[in-house]
């Protein structure tokens, strides 16, 4: 009897802390019904999966701006304050102000489509390395791929390069300590994001790093969808894996570097707020104008949903989307159907099979009810999988990142984007978009609705657990 009142008094005061969050309705809703009818598993789930953690702060204010201070004097004029092309000053500005993100310009980056390629150049940056390396993965697992990377890491720590590694811990469940231990031994500091414990038993579990981020002395940095792992080199499901990374040379670096070293504040307690990770940056020919975009559900602001919402409804003739899951939130539903309404030519690419299960790929499939009648094309991507997270609008701006358009990335985890403001960079992603539609497959309006019933059952129950997905 005095468990059940424990029990119920513990529910009863989860439903008011849902109800004061003040969150969109039909999330505090879900949450209250499940916690009314499921109490026991609703306040297990609730307290691993729904608790809103905006009252926190990865970094403090003042920290924050030690390490904007140091990136400033390091880039020297490289910051503008909007694009040459009006059309994106309200972006920029709003991304700066939201997120604290300048826009560089003077960047050269270099778009990748796939690992060996990528892989190769990021391993010859690193063994260039003559400072620093500041690495940050979702996953960073233990096969041949991994160990190539941590016997490079280890021989630059021991010639005297500072090599730092944040990796998710709940991602990486499976890979054995010894892997980082071994690391740990050659020399390079290695941290988790998030301890399993003790954060399994605390309100912060649901808290993931999906960031993925390279910094190598401050000049040359990568970011984009694919972790370090052999799948992302061999594939899965008998196909490839198809995804896209950058290689980022030049003053958004700077950006990049002060996002890892807030994240490693955050996982350690430790503040490197230091000069000689933001070396000065040489006035450099190239003209790429560049904002790195972060996110998290610790940030005051959705900063990367809204700059994606905000780029959407500034498309005038086409806007082509790729993402490998498809589980939007509504401003970003609402802004895909007005530009497609407004005679955008809006083409949204999605996997043909699921990775870790047909549940996401299913839901995906129950928003395209609401997208075709709009005028919205979606392609299904058969050879393989698709990984990518990217938009290219208008042959004039394109984001490249880790966010997926799923509430998880969105609202939940710690997410970047590149924000690109390039003619040269956007015709080349667009031409990239191109050449994978000739692996998709167009859905057909009338068709898509002349679909089993159960299909439609199973989409339709799927997108229910989209508020826990």
């Amino acid at each position: 009897m005095i468990f059940e009142i424990f029990l119920l008094l513990i529910v009863v005061g989860s439903i008011v802390l849902v109800i004061m969050e003040n969150r969109k309705p039909y999330i505090s809703l879900f949450w209250v019904m499940l916690l009314v009818v499921l109490p026991g598993v609703g306040l297990v789930l609730y307290l691993l999966l729904g608790k809103d953690y905006r009252s926190r702060r990865v970094i403090k204010a003042d920290e924050l701006a030690q390490l904007d201070a140091l990136r400033n004097q390091a880039v020297g004029d490289s910051i503008v304050e909007a694009p040459a092309d009006d059309k994106y000053t309200k972006l920029a500005s709003m991304m700066r102000s939201a997120n604290d993100s300048p826009l560089f310009s003077g960047n050269q980056v270099r778009i990748f489509t796939d690992f060996t390629p990528l892989f190769q150049a990021m391993l010859d940056d690193i063994a260039a390395a003559k400072h620093f390396v500041h690495i940050q993965f979702y996953i960073v697992e233990d096969d041949e791929v991994g160990r190539q990377l941590s016997s490079l890491l280890i021989r630059k720590a021991q010639q005297g390069v500072d090599v730092r590694l944040i990796f998710d811990s709940w991602a990486n469940l499976f890979v054995r300590d010894r892997y980082y231990d071994h690391m740990r031994q050659g020399g390079v500091k290695v941290q988790s994001f998030q301890k399993l414990l003790p954060s399994m038993l605390t309100r912060e579990v649901n808290c993931r790093t999906h960031r993925k981020i390279v910094v190598i002395d401050g000049q040359v940095g990568y970011t984009g969808g694919m972790n370090i792992a052999r799948r992302y080199r061999d594939g899965i499901n008998h196909g490839n894996w198809r995804d896209t990374h950058i290689r980022l040379q030049g003053p958004a670096a700077s950006q990049l570097e002060v996002s890892f070293l807030s994240d490693w504040r955050f996982c350690t307690k430790e503040l490197l707020a230091q000069p000689r990770f933001f070396p000065p940056h040489a006035p450099s020919p190239h003209s790429s104008l560049a904002q790195i975009i972060t996110s998290g559900p610790m940030d005051e602001w959705n900063t990367v949903m809204q700059g994606l919402v905000q780029a959407i409804a500034q498309s005038r003739r086409y806007l082509y989307l790729q993402t490998p899951y498809f589980i939007p939130t509504h401003p970003i539903l609402l802004a895909l159907r007005n530009a497609a309404l407004a005679g955008v030519d809006v083409r949204l690419m999605i996997p043909s099979t699921a990775d870790r299960g047909a549940v996401m790929l299913y839901a995906s499939q129950s928003y395209f009810r609401d997208l075709l009648p709009a005028g919205v094309k979606i392609y299904m991507y058969n050879k393989g999988y698709l990984h990518a997270k990217t938009m290219v609008c208008d042959d004039d701006f394109v984001t490249i990142g880790s966010t997926n358009i799923d509430p998880r990335s969105l609202e939940q985890n710690f997410e970047v984007n590149a924000f690109l403001y390039d003619s040269e960079l956007a015709i080349h992603q667009r031409n990239i978009f191109m050449d994978d539609l000739r692996e998709c497959t167009l859905i057909d309006p009338a068709e898509w609705e002349q679909r089993p019933a159960w299909h439609k059952f199973r989409q339709s129950f799927s997108r229910m657990l989209t508020p826990i997905l």
